[in-house]
């Protein structure tokens, strides 16, 4: 396991991000962890996180031209990481929608660095059924942006309901896009090896993985 997974995993479980227990997901599943990135709610928290983020670009050697948030924790998310690799001497222009274009000011619905010609990376928490990747890529195409990758913080790494594939491998399927995680499940169950006070969770977890895993 990578440093920045430790550290995201550590972050995560500190910030009640990544709770343990059952689960009923949208899917009707019943899983033994949940992740809430909504409960990155501090300036710490974000600043920790996006030094995540930016050490697993870092790590999968993608070349981006701007960040671009979705509506709308994308949008904290890519701010997160476009801070932290100014703190490394990089100075990454953002970019993010609006959920409804605006009629007056500067109008539209994008805010933020011009996307034409660019290599705009997608920054989210999750992938679930790939809804607002396919939303993104329609304002950046739009924009004249090249869609570039997607940059997440968590891969479940667990099939969909129609088939064998993760919602991560889907996209890279249906769009030629390399999906980037902070961490996946392979790391969380490396992780609670490491964690004595986990290992109850982790036997559920290798079960979970046994019955929903991705191929």
């Amino acid at each position: 396991m990578l440093d920045h997974q430790r550290r995201f995993l550590d972050l995560a479980l500190e910030r009640e991000v990544l709770r343990f227990g059952d689960f009923t997901l949208k899917s009707g599943r019943v899983s033994p962890y949940f992740f809430n990135a909504g409960r990155f709610d501090s300036g710490a928290a974000l600043a920790a996180l996006g030094a995540c983020y930016a050490d697993a670009l870092a790590a999968s050697g993608l070349e981006v031209e701007v960040a671009f948030g979705p509506a709308y924790k994308g949008i904290p998310l890519a701010t997160a990481l476009g801070v932290a690799l100014a703190a490394r001497g990089r100075d990454l222009p953002l970019a993010f929608n609006r959920k409804e274009a605006k009629a007056h000011g500067e109008g539209g619905t994008l805010i933020g660095a011009p996307l034409a010609g660019r290599r705009v990376l997608i920054v989210d928490d999750v992938i679930t059924a790939g809804t607002a990747v396919r939303e993104a890529l329609g304002h950046i195409r739009a924009a004249g942006g090249v869609p570039a990758g997607v940059l997440i913080a968590l891969d479940r790494q667990e099939r969909g309901m129609q088939g064998e594939r993760s919602a991560a491998q889907e996209v890279t399927a249906d769009f030629g896009l390399p999906v980037v995680a902070v961490a996946g499940l392979d790391a969380l169950l490396a992780y609670a090896d490491e964690r004595p006070e986990l290992a109850l969770h982790r036997e559920r977890l290798v079960a979970y993985r046994a019955q929903y895993g991705s191929a």
